[in-house]
């Protein structure tokens, strides 16, 4: 089981809903990828909620979101390949993000050109 798909899922769906907010199952790799999420403007404002025995991220504010998900594998990705990885997720070219995880932590694919530096394909969003 992906935390991380079924958190992508339930916020697709929600959005699809029409709905404002969901509750997604927490963790602490979610929580970094709301985070760029958050900065990005697809989601307004999230709190980490403990409910008995299980905890779980609150998500307020879905935005202008048409699709996300996971890229399973994650494969690995030389800074050179980012290019070929936006044509491949993405829909267009400066539509939407590609979310990274590198040794200097998690970014996007605009701020991983100025790192200059590679890493693992996590998801996308759009």
């Amino acid at each position: 089981m992906d935390i991380l798909a079924n958190a992508l899922n339930v916020i697709r769906v929600h959005k699809n809903a029409g709905k404002d907010e969901c509750k997604i199952v927490a963790s602490n790799f979610t929580g970094e990828v709301l985070k760029i999420m958050q900065k990005e403007g697809y989601i307004r404002e999230f709190t980490r909620v403990t409910e008995g025995p299980t905890d779980f991220f609150l998500v307020k504010g879905i935005g202008p979101i048409n699709y996300c998900g996971v890229i399973k594998p994650r494969f690995p990705i030389k800074f050179s390949d980012i290019g070929k990885a936006e044509e491949q997720y993405l829909p267009s070219k400066d539509f939407g993000i590609l979310i990274i995880t590198t040794s200097k932590g998690m970014v996007t694919n605009k701020e991983i050109r100025s790192l200059k530096t590679g890493g693992r394909l996590v998801a996308y969003v759009y």
